[in-house]
């Protein structure tokens, strides 16, 4: 058996951002999850191996189910994993569940975060461990898999039935994994249609709550007394907690930090928590990416109307006022929205962004490049620093990215053609080159 090693050069400037044609068929390619009747890719990253773990929502003639599919490098199902290339499950016998996040542990086991559908209305933060074929790695939780149960119902969340999922933070999933094997998730709870909090919580590396996080295991992040939602969470390297997501209504952006045991972090921005408008609008942050030197990038929208939004701010929460002053920036594409799903840092610095274009036909997948600074990167997509892309004939909407080994942009979502179905497309990226200016 010989063993072939191709060298990928990377893609010149012109061609950054376009979708590269080497990859499954012509840039593209559907997950299939056996015997499902629709899916949605919610989340992606790579194994050791540089393979493709793909988490999603899959539709069954039994209702939702969690998904977890894994590709080889080139868009094709391995299928040496779990039945036919995926796993379909729930987490607990008889009820619905989606999955949003995959992270994959030091070991090879794959860690699964999504939610469990406790009835119609209803949600649950969840967890499953794989092993490296797809098997329930049966030490954590129960034969594998965890529903995370707070006192006092408090990780009881509330069901997003839109068609497509989009309430922000009505079914929040991120969760990161500390050097010690301890795993943080943020949820949201909802007392009632009026009253929402933001949930931080941290499990041992069984899936047990820890109680050495804030003495209860979990954490309520709530500022000003005002309705709070989460989206996501970034782990530090000095091992505090960033959590992002939206405060009030009309909606606020906000940042919170935390140290490793729990407490809030009052040296970060005022008291320990930031929020901000988009030029007098509403906004929400989705995603948070840290650079080297600890600066904070957020990214979500505005609404009303609804645009792409960036914001840079120092380590200490304060606004970087050399990047646009300060403030967001807002970022137009289409005639009917858009928004910020997900971000990946590269290593020189720059981060990646992806998400969608909003109204029906017009949906698409969008994928930007951001310099270190926090401007767009001119030298990516045309000369816009972004690029957009219509897979299907209806609702195109990314919602994770990560970057493959030769630099290639891989960005997982889902497509409307009928039923939604799981999508991951490849782009050619190439060096970025910045100036001082």
């Amino acid at each position: 058996m010989s063993i072939q090693s191709v060298y990928k050069f990377p893609a010149p400037l012109d061609t950054a951002g376009k979708l590269d044609t080497s990859f499954a068929t012509h840039g593209k390619t559907q997950v299939y999850f056996a015997g499902s009747t629709s899916s949605m890719a919610n989340g992606i990253t790579l194994d050791s191996q540089g393979r493709l773990l793909v988490a999603a929502k899959v539709g069954t003639p039994g209702g939702s189910r969690f998904g977890l599919a894994r590709l080889l490098e080139d868009g094709s199902a391995d299928l040496q994993f779990g039945y036919q290339g995926s796993v379909i499950g729930q987490f607990e016998s008889g009820f619905e569940a989606m999955a949003g996040k995959v992270h994959v542990l030091p070991d090879g086991n794959i860690l699964l975060a999504g939610l469990h559908y406790e009835n119609a209305h209803r949600t649950l933060p969840a967890l499953a461990l794989f092993d490296q074929q797809g098997r329930p790695a049966r030490h954590f939780g129960d034969n594998g898999r965890c529903v995370v149960r707070l006192p006092g119902n408090l990780s009881h969340g509330v069901r997003d039935a839109w068609l497509p999922p989009g309430v922000p933070g009505a079914e929040a999933c991120d969760i990161a994994v500390q050097e010690d094997g301890r795993i943080l998730l943020v949820a949201n709870h909802h007392f009632e249609l009026a009253d929402h909090t933001g949930m931080l919580i941290r499990l041992k590396p069984d899936g047990k709550l820890d109680p050495t996080f804030n003495g209860r295991g979990f954490v309520m992040v709530r500022h000003l007394l005002l309705n709070t939602w989460l989206s996501t969470l970034r782990l530090q390297s000095d091992g505090r907690i960033l959590v992002g997501g939206s405060i009030n209504l009309p909606e606020e952006g906000l940042l919170a930090r935390y140290h490793t045991d729990g407490r809030l972090d009052v040296s970060f921005a005022v008291d320990g928590f930031m929020s901000f408008t988009a030029q007098g609008q509403s906004a929400q942050v989705s995603q948070i990416v840290q650079q080297d030197n600890g600066d904070v990038l957020c990214f979500g929208s505005s609404r009303n109307p609804m645009h792409c939004l960036a914001l840079k701010v120092h380590s200490n929460g304060r606004p970087d006022h050399h990047c646009h002053s300060g403030q967001p920036r807002l970022l137009e594409i289409g005639n009917t929205g858009c928004q910020w799903t997900a971000a990946q840092t590269q290593a020189d610095g720059s981060i990646l962004t992806v998400g969608a274009t909003i109204g029906g036909v017009e949906a698409d997948f969008i994928l930007g490049r951001y310099r270190p600074d926090g401007q767009l990167d001119r030298n990516f997509g045309d000369g816009n620093g972004w690029v957009r892309t219509r897979l299907g004939r209806s609702l195109d909407t990314a919602t994770s990215v990560a970057v493959q080994a030769d630099g290639s942009v891989v960005v997982a979502g889902y497509s409307l053609d009928g039923n939604y179905k799981a999508v991951v497309a490849r782009y050619l990226n190439s060096p970025t080159y910045f100036s001082c200016t």
